[in-house]
């Protein structure tokens, strides 16, 4: 029976690391199977909780070897991954400086909602009632130490429910 949701406890970096290795394993395998596919996933937590750390592991865990910036500034900052020799789009979304949710309509940002590949959605909660629905949602909180954190995933699609099977039989 599939489950949409899983808590993993990282009580160093490494653990981090390693977790959003496995994310981006189980992407890998779910865009090698359908290239066509889009998937929506979101990154929450407090300040400083490692959504950016998370963020930079992942795409580099799915090839990214260039750097990986934050898009803090920039809202979205895109990286293409090539995965079984085709490319997608990958787009790396920071909306912690929009202070209201039709900048985020404003923005253009729109159409890359719909590409073959994924985004990843830093601070979603600023655009509140304007981006479409996500397929996981990530949430990082952070532990006593500086680089402990519990992350918690939910799946609330059969694609992200796919992918979190996925991370647990890895």
């Amino acid at each position: 029976m599939a489950q949409n949701s899983f808590t993993q406890h990282c009580r160093q970096e490494a653990d981090t690391t390693a977790l959003a290795q496995k994310l981006a394993s189980s992407l890998s395998h779910l865009f090698q199977a359908d290239q066509s596919t889009h998937l929506n996933i979101s990154l929450e937590g407090d300040l400083g909780a490692g959504k950016t750390t998370f963020a930079r592991h992942l795409i580099q865990g799915l090839g990214y070897e260039g750097r990986v910036k934050s898009p803090t500034y920039t809202l979205c900052e895109p990286y293409p991954l090539i995965i079984d020799s085709n490319t997608l789009a990958m787009n790396h979304f920071d909306l912690y400086r929009m202070r209201d949710p039709l900048e985020w309509q404003g923005a253009g940002f729109a159409e890359h909602f719909d590409e073959p590949g994924f985004c990843l959605v830093e601070w979603p909660e600023k655009a509140e009632g304007t981006l479409p629905a996500f397929d996981i949602e990530i949430h990082l909180i952070a532990g006593v130490d500086e680089n402990e954190r519990n992350i918690i995933f939910q799946a609330s699609s059969s694609q992200g429910i796919a992918v979190l099977e996925k991370m647990r039989i890895q």
